[in-house]
């Protein structure tokens, strides 16, 4: 391909100058963008912190090792190892479905995928009290058979499910469909199997993408809200989670509790958010295709 004109006697470096934003307009933009991120993002990081310490770190250690708060943080992250998990199988299972072939409903199928995006997660908790609670439409026969869900932790993991699963699969789907179906139909004629296809074909190309829906499902699950709290109940050291145990803890006026405990919160999103930007250098790397000659025999 022929490089850009340009008008004669112009540098290239000039001719960048031309054809980009004035040089006031861009220091604006990026002042702007710096400003806002100072303001909503790392002064409330250190508000967090500061407050949480603001009573020295025996308050600090107390507050973070006492049971209530160690259990919490027990059932979030039992949550979050049930929801992300079986997120991931769907996750494939989903982009698989409609990356990889065509029919009637698929649009309908991507739009149910988004629409824990779409729905409030204070009406995804309902849903599951209408459908589970006592006066609900499973309630009387769960009821019956010592089944509970509702103020229990089935519950708390069922929403979390519910309002993390189109994370794996959104971020897979795209990925997918880049990658085509060529690599897996030359595998397939060339004696590979269904596993050997997923496992050595198809999991390497999208091996970041799945990584990084499982980053930002995990996020999801470890901070959801809105859903868990309709269906928790909020009892303090069996159905409170981390987010649930800091309402609480501010409701009651001890502060400083309340920003430590939400200080372990935010140390979950930092480390999450340092994974997630290691994930997106590699996301778009294109990854080799294994080799015809790598494939094993049929199984």
């Amino acid at each position: 391909m022929s490089a850009p004109l340009r008008p004669a006697g112009i540098s290239p470096t000039a001719s960048r100058r031309l054809l980009t934003e004035p040089a006031p307009l861009r220091w604006t933009l990026i002042g702007l963008v710096l400003a806002f991120l100072a303001v909503f993002l790392i002064l409330p990081l250190v508000l967090v912190f500061s407050e949480a310490l603001s009573k020295g770190w025996a308050a600090y250690r107390d507050a973070v090792s006492h049971p209530d708060a160690l259990a919490a943080l027990q059932l979030t992250l039992l949550a979050a190892a049930v929801a992300v998990p079986l997120n991931l199988i769907f996750g494939i299972a989903a982009g698989w479905t409609v990356a990889k072939f065509r029919f009637p409903g698929r649009s309908l199928l991507i739009t149910l995928i988004d629409l824990p995006f779409a729905v409030s997660p204070v009406v995804s908790g309902l849903v599951f009290v209408l459908l589970f609670g006592r006066q609900g439409l499973l309630g009387p026969w769960m009821e019956a058979h010592n089944l509970h869900v509702i103020f229990a932790v089935p519950g708390i993991v069922l929403a979390t499910l519910f309002v993390s699963f189109p994370f794996v699969a959104r971020e897979i789907i795209p990925v997918m469909e880049a990658g085509g179906t060529e690599e897996e139909e030359a595998a397939r004629v060339l004696g590979a199997g269904g596993l050997q296809t997923f496992f050595r074909v198809t999991l390497p190309n999208i091996k970041w993408g799945l990584l990084y829906g499982v980053i930002l499902c995990s996020a999801r699950a470890m901070g959801e809200f809105g859903a868990v709290s309709v269906v928790s109940g909020k009892i303090r050291g069996r159905t409170n989670t981390l987010p649930l145990h800091v309402e609480i803890l501010y409701n009651e006026y001890n502060f400083q509790a309340a920003f430590a405990v939400a200080s372990l919160l935010t140390l979950l999103a930092l480390v999450t958010l340092a994974a997630k930007t290691i994930v997106e250098r590699r996301l778009y790397i294109t990854t080799t295709a294994v080799k015809p000659d790598t494939i094993a025999e049929t199984d």
